[in-house]
């Protein structure tokens, strides 16, 4: 017998706040797959008894629902909930009002579905991944790790060098108003959908497929309808320095306003920020990682080839690269589509460098253990797609390289060699040492704190270990393998200070010791340019030729290079590095050895001064100071801040209405209203004609 029912409600507070996804409003209902959540139906005639009445439902997500492929499931009431497949049970005792609970499986389709009860109550909901779910691909344990890699709407991304990491606070916002629809647009306009919407609707069931999508999604270089389009030249005509985003927010809603361009522009720790930020959303445990003296390995030998004329300046003769530092982002998933002992965090990299090797593999699942038994595969290819990834760090770590997806490069990224050739003007060129090692101080945020945590660890093992070379014989690194090392008695180092400014003149030194038994006879070049972050090399800011320099044995020289604000101010980019080089040549043997060291500018401090009592729902004013330490004056000046639950999920910017002169201070009051409770990230910004983007950012904790 057939229920009478007249109304419903979804109890969306209830169940959001159950199923986590409460910060995404409760005007509709949010759930996580796995996990039971509750309507109450209001009968119009009669009280339910169990055995005598019946419900027959259907859950259907896609343009073309089907059970085979998972995006449709019928079933009626059971005694209790099953939770390892769509189910539902009554809760509430015999009456008018029943309250009827339903668990969608664990390995459901995410996306937007409609609910019908009886064929003739409908009622819409968002399935989300649920990381709290053990029977989920994306079951994560510890509840520190959940609120870190999950729920946190703000983070920090690390930039500037590897002996100086600079944390810049980013705002993920994935729970602001209309981005979880914007994420799910993401999915929906990717033109795998656009060929195959069923299969692809199909795919969302599985955490591997999802990532791969946001891979390719969250660049536009396939012309895919993509977030963000990528630029690395000096300047930004048409749209945003990558330099000047704060958050993931404005980039996400600006692109679905605009029908589905891509915004212009983005650089690596954008598109990470902002795949993160979706990956988040669909609930997938998610972090921005970043690697220092990435490689960038364009033929996939695991070498990256350098030349240097005389005057030691690099010489671009090459694809291949070695960026100052690279971000991507790891995933936490289970890998039954590999052997055992791949599960956990999984590397993928949205910005467009090579395109992927691969091909994706979608499993329609059978069985719902926590290893899933596949029933049904079928493909989409990804192959000549700007996408890289997931690929287990325990891949990279042990040299698995034919594991999927797209091992081969981030192995590189983070292990390639460096083979360094002096260019002589006549063309000839000579092998010489150079002491580069890729690869290094792996960092993301720590759990709970802003404190930087090193996982290189989890990329590779101790340098000279026989662990290490497992690995590379795993991956066939015959170049490691067979390098020996190098030792010619001289030995060249750099030297820098211990605090070096924008705006100040500064001094750096090259070191250069003789260790052998007898008088030796160099040329020293030492020279400084200005560099991107990316590894392009820029203008000179100081440069020094010494042709005679003469070491007694165990002799050593301290050479100075003074680096005058007056010359690098035009030459840096707003990566604020230089690069530099120390180049010797050994007149007697012509052997080469060169030195390098990249340095970072600092920019001055901003201090976040609240005022008032933070509480939801009451304003607040952040009182913004900075100091002028540029020997110029600063026009154009103008604060902005920015943060999860604090601004509305907008930025607000104030100008000064005066200049401001060296060694004076830019000050100013900027008032907004938090509207959650909890620890936050207030990000902000200064900019102006001569210096910027400075960023800052404070953690407040806003009460009840």
């Amino acid at each position: 017998m057939a229920l009478d029912i007249g109304t419903w409600d979804l109890a969306c507070e209830f169940n959001n706040t159950s199923h986590r996804t409460e910060l995404n409003g409760i005007d509709q209902l949010i759930v996580r797959r796995g996990q039971p959540f509750t309507i109450n139906l209001n009968l119009r005639s009669g009280s339910y008894e169990p055995g005598v009445h019946q419900l027959h439902i259907v859950a259907e997500t896609g343009p073309d629902p089907v059970e085979q492929y998972g995006t449709k499931a019928v079933f009626g009431l059971s005694d209790n909930i099953d939770d390892t497949q769509w189910s539902a049970a009554v809760t509430s005792p015999p009456g008018e009002i029943v309250s009827l609970s339903i668990c969608s499986a664990p390995d459901a389709a995410i996306g937007r579905y409609t609910v019908t009860l009886d064929g003739r109550i409908q009622f819409e909901l968002i399935l989300l991944f649920n990381p709290w779910c053990p029977r989920d691909m994306v079951y994560m344990n510890r509840e520190e790790d959940l609120e870190e890699y999950v729920l946190a709407q703000d983070g920090i991304i690390y930039r500037g060098d590897a002996k100086y990491p600079i944390p810049s606070a980013w705002y993920f916002g994935q729970f602001e108003e209309g981005i979880l629809d914007v994420c799910l647009s993401i999915l929906d306009v990717n033109p795998k959908c656009q060929r195959n919407p069923g299969k692809d609707c199909s795919g969302r069931r599985n955490p591997i497929y999802v990532t791969r999508v946001l891979s390719a999604m969250v660049n536009s270089n396939d012309r895919d309808n993509g977030v963000l389009e990528g630029c690395w030249k000096q300047t930004f005509d048409g749209g945003i320095s990558p330099m000047a985003w704060r958050g993931s927010v404005e980039i996400l809603k600006t692109w679905s306003s605009t029908s589905c361009l891509p915004v212009r522009y983005g650089q690596c720790w954008v598109f990470a920020a902002v795949a993160c930020t979706v990956s988040r959303a669909l609930g997938i445990p998610c972090r921005v990682v970043t690697n220092y003296l990435s490689a960038h390995d364009t033929n996939s030998n695991l070498v990256i080839e350098r030349y240097v004329d005389e005057n030691g300046k690099l010489l671009n003769t090459s694809r291949d690269m070695i960026w100052n530092y690279h971000c991507w982002v790891e995933s936490w998933m289970a890998r039954p589509d590999l052997k055992e002992g791949f599960d956990g965090w999984q590397a993928s990299d949205p910005t467009p460098q090579e395109k992927s090797e691969g091909m994706d593999t979608i499993f329609i699942l059978h069985t719902h253990t926590p290893h899933h038994v596949y029933k049904i595969p079928f493909f989409l290819t990804t192959l000549g797609v700007f996408c890289c990834g997931p690929v287990p760090l325990k891949a990279i770590k042990d040299g698995e390289i034919l594991c999927k997806y797209d091992a081969p490069f981030v192995f590189s990224e983070v292990n390639a060699d460096v083979e360094t050739f002096l260019k002589y003007q006549d063309g000839s060129t000579r092998k010489i040492i150079s002491s580069t090692v890729v690869g290094q101080n792996i960092s993301t945020k720590s759990v709970g704190s802003d404190k930087r945590e090193d996982i290189t660890h989890l990329y590779k093992y101790p340098e000279g270990t026989a662990e290490e070379r497992e690995a590379f014989k795993k991956a066939n690194y015959q170049n490691k393998l067979m390098r020996q090392p190098d030792n010619t008695g001289l030995h060249v180092t750099i030297k820098v200070s211990s605090e070096m400014r924008k705006g100040c003149d500064f001094d750096v030194y090259c070191v250069v010791t003789n260790q052998t038994s007898v008088v030796k006879k160099c040329r020293l070049v030492f020279a400084s340019r200005a560099m991107s972050y990316d590894g392009a090399i820029g203008q000179e800011c100081g440069f020094k030729d010494l042709l005679n320099v003469e070491l007694p044995p165990g002799g050593e020289r301290k050479v100075p290079l003074r680096l005058n604000y007056k010359k690098y101010c035009n030459a840096i980019t707003l990566d604020n590095l230089i690069r530099l080089g120390a180049l010797l040549i050994d007149y007697s043997t012509k052997e080469g050895i060169l030195a390098m060291r990249t340095i970072v500018l600092e920019n001055p401090e901003i201090k976040i001064k609240i005022l008032g009592e933070p509480k939801e729902n009451r304003q607040l004013a952040a009182e913004l100071t900075m100091q002028n330490t540029l020997p110029e004056t600063l026009n154009a000046c103008c604060f902005s801040i920015e943060g999860a639950n604090l601004t509305g999920g907008k930025t607000i910017t104030e100008s000064l209405s005066t200049s401001i002169e060296p060694g004076q201070e830019a000050k100013i009051k900027i008032y907004f209203t938090p509207t959650h409770y909890g620890l936050r990230k207030l990000l902000v910004d200064f900019n102006s004609d001569k210096l910027g983007p400075v960023k800052g950012f404070r953690n407040v904790i806003i009460g009840k």
